[in-house]
């Protein structure tokens, strides 16, 4: 089922690229992006229902001039014929020069290509079609199915959401159009016993609709049992392990190792260490991760980024070497390298920086029972929780939900619970000795540049099997 294109940007495009046009009389570069993102959230719990406007909605524009020295932006909601002549009026009076008594970086004038290129994705079962009662009702059924699994289950969360959106990219050279709908479904186990608690939880995500509700009616009665479970389980003994990284963690090394680690507005600020190593060995062999607009088809796939570049998918290591980073634009013109379609905003209003896209490691050739088998004791790490990372010390920090036990390749059933692993980045990656023959994204959760500028991401992979401090 095709998802269907913004009536507000489609209306407001020729009026747009009248304003390209008459901005064009005053300056080298001019480009217009258009957004018009929305969606709804849904879920049950035990304790009702709620049903609410999606996190982030937007519906506007921002202007992109070359001053003469770098660029300036300007943003605005509401554009109309009779507003036309105003807004470029506000424009040529407002977007100046900026080196006046202050250092700034001087940037050349965007070279762009013709190009006129539409992207509409499709979805099994559209959610924007369904009556919102028939989402309520079908996601309490799943959660009086998993609250009558167990006395111990203290609450439980059945949750839904989706985002379309739409974008135009107008320049003197560019027609782009793109509209998608991504969506997610997860459910969230809290159990007690006495003065004790726990949870676990699971997601499915993806360019993706409303039939993404079946898998997690599927993994209800999963994740209740291990939120149970984990009411017996231990702190982890400090030191060094073999452990098998499931997808999800092992997505969550890549996003902050070599996310993270080697988004180049860094690169140009000095501010990231991966710079030292591109051409160099920082992973082992076997390691192989991709990132791109156009290496996946999920939570973040684009035909075009927020500065009007396409997608692309960019091989990060290949393996084991560092080969590039990932770019916005204006980065890479600074650099001297080649954007790779990593430009992001939050939202119209918010500059645009280089961020991650899909994040992931590529499937390698190893079989997972093999990699089971191999474990003399360890554990495998499941359940992304959060990471964090240094790209200036390329230190890593990441924290799962828990480890199960593998003594001579077999689960014992003991759980450790929570999971923090730490490490120096390239010796986390070169420890890497198995790489399994599947891979695995998910993309439910945000990410933030800093402590902000939160856009939607996905990462995954393989099961890894590598060697790590946890503690």
């Amino acid at each position: 089922m095709k998802v269907a294109m913004s009536d507000f940007l489609t209306t407001s495009k020729p009026l747009i690229k009248r304003l390209v046009k008459l901005l064009s009389e005053d300056y080298k570069y001019v480009s217009v992006l258009g957004t018009d993102t929305g969606g709804k959230s849904f879920q049950a719990s035990k304790t009702g229902y709620d049903v609410s406007d999606y996190m982030f909605r937007e519906r506007g524009f921002v202007v992109r001039v070359h001053n003469g020295t770098n660029y300036s932006e300007y943003s605005f909601n509401e554009i109309s014929e009779d507003k036309l002549e105003s807004i470029a009026e506000s424009i040529r009076s407002r977007l100046g020069r900026c080196d006046e008594g202050i250092a700034v970086n001087s940037y050349e004038v965007i070279e762009e290509e013709d190009i006129k290129e539409s992207f509409i994705s499709d979805v099994e079962i559209n959610p924007e079609e369904l009556n919102p009662e028939k989402i309520i009702k079908e996601l309490s059924a799943i959660r009086d199915e998993a609250l009558a699994v167990s006395d111990l289950i203290a609450n439980l969360r059945v949750a839904f959401a989706y985002q379309h959106v739409s974008k135009i990219f107008i320049s003197g050279k560019k027609d782009l159009e793109q509209s998608y709908i991504i969506g997610e479904s997860s459910i969230f186990s809290i159990v007690r016993r006495d003065n004790k608690v726990k949870y676990c939880y699971d997601s499915a995500s993806g360019m993706r609709g409303y039939e993404l509700v079946s898998e997690i009616r599927e993994k209800y009665r999963e994740i209740v049992d291990t939120s149970i479970k984990l009411l017996d389980s231990e702190p982890a003994i400090p030191g060094e392990y073999d452990v098998i990284c499931a997808p999800d963690i092992a997505g969550l090394i890549a996003h902050e190792a070599f996310g993270h680690g080697v988004e180049m507005d860094m690169f140009v600020k000095g501010r990231a260490k991966g710079a030292e190593y591109i051409g160099h060995q920082v992973a082992s062999e076997k390691t192989t991760m991709h990132e791109g607009a156009a290496a996946a088809k999920h939570m973040s796939s684009y035909l075009f980024d927020d500065e009007g570049t396409l997608g692309t998918d960019t091989v990060v290591i290949d393996k084991g070497i560092l080969k590039t980073g990932i770019s916005d634009l204006l980065s890479a013109m600074k650099l001297g390298t080649v954007p790779t379609g990593n430009g992001k905003r939050e939202s119209f209003e918010r500059k645009a920086y280089a961020r991650m896209t899909n994040t992931f490691f590529a499937a390698g050739t190893d079989k997972y029972e093999d990699m089971l088998a191999s474990i003399k004791y360890g554990y495998q790490i499941e359940g992304m929780y959060s990471g964090m990372e240094d790209p200036k010390g390329w230190g890593i920090q990441c924290i799962a939900l828990l480890g199960r036990e593998i003594r001579d390749g077999r689960f014992t059933g003991k759980l450790i619970s929570p999971v923090l692993m730490t490490g120096f980045v390239p010796d986390v990656l070169k420890s890497i000795s198995m790489v399994s023959d599947k891979i695995h994204l998910d993309g439910a959760g945000y990410c933030g540049k800093g402590h902000k500028e939160f856009v939607k991401t996905s990462n995954g992979g393989p099961f890894i099997k590598a060697k790590v401090r946890l503690g």
